[in-house]
Formats: structure tokens, C-alpha cells, sequence
């Protein structure tokens, strides 16, 4: 049966890192859905009410519920954005586990100084982004927090997928 496990939380939080290495270790036939990926790069569109991002998202976990052993979708998947692609998710799979990084604005802008893009945007956009315990109403979610490590957390989510 297939699973999908959905990591979710405000922009520097750790999700990506996490999903990539949950990808790497889950092996062949996980597929990794960023939402970042999708909605920046694949069609550059604002993450707001009524994205095209929102479609393609849709297709994709559809898509993977037919042909891969486990789907991990990642980023920040604001609720109220993005609920039709929840309620679809609902319908569709019924081994999925959701993780929401619940952690300070404060260990976000800390997280994000050590990234990559960095450069790209800032403390001001963080603030304009952030959404404080937007948790689903629709899915259960385990909560992650900052005295979490990575590796903890990627041990934690194998031990309940496995």
C-alpha cells in the first residue's frame, strides 16, 4: 500500500533537508514533492489563494499514489492555500503520515543564515510568510520542534512509515 508522508512548517525549518534524507534512505520508488520546486521553479508562480502550484501538486500525488511505494511532500503548505489539495490527499491515501515543524521565528532565521540561498531572501519575507501553528484540521499531524535534530526526526518518521 502506498504511504505519503507530508512535512510541513514555516520557511526555514528544516524540511527539505529532512525529506531529502528520508528520500535517500526510504531508496527506490519515493518520490519527493517540494512545493518549493513545483511552485518556483517548475511554474514561478506567487505562493498565494488560487496558485497553479496548487494543480500541479494535485497531479503529482495523484501520481504517485499510482506508481511509487512512498511519496513524501514537503514545504510550507499554508492550509488555507492549499486545502483542496489536502482534502484530495484525504480521498486518496489512506497510509499517510504528517509532520509539522513547530518552531520559533527566531530558530527559523537562525536555520535559514546556514543555507544555501540564503542570500536569496531574508528575515523581512520570513516575517511577511510566517503562519503561527497553522496545523491541518483535516489531517493529524506529529509535531516537530527545534530541540529535534535531523537525524532524530528522519529515525522517528522510518520507525513510523516502516
Amino acid at each position: 500500500m502506498p504511504k505519503l508522508i507530508i512535512i510541513r512548517g514555516n520557511s526555514g525549518s528544516g524540511k527539505t533537508t529532512v525529506a531529502k534524507e528520508l528520500q535517500k534512505r526510504l531508496g527506490h520508488g519515493t518520490m519527493l514533492i517540494s512545493q518549493d520546486a513545483v511552485r518556483r521553479e517548475m511554474i514561478y508562480v506567487k505562493d498565494e489563494q488560487g496558485n497553479k502550484a496548487v494543480d500541479l501538486l494535485q497531479n503529482l500525488v495523484a501520481f504517485a499514489r499510482e506508481h511509487c511505494d512512498n511519496a513524501i511532500l514537503e514545504g510550507i503548505l499554508s492550509f488555507d492555500k492549499y486545502e483542496k489539495l489536502f482534502t484530495q490527499i484525504s480521498e486518496i491515501y489512506s497510509d499517510i503520515h504528517a509532520y509539522y515543524y513547530d518552531i520559533c521565528f527566531e530558530e527559523t532565521i537562525r536555520r535559514h543564515s546556514k543555507k544555501p540561498n540564503a542570500g536569496d531572501f531574508g528575515e523581512k519575507e520570513m516575517r511577511r510568510w510566517w503562519k503561527e501553528k497553522d496545523l491541518l484540521p483535516t489531517i493529524p499531524e506529529k509535531i516537530l520542534t527545534e530541540s529535534m535534530s535531523m537525524e532524530y526526526i528522519v529515525d522517528m518518521i522510518l520507525n513510523d512509515v516502516l
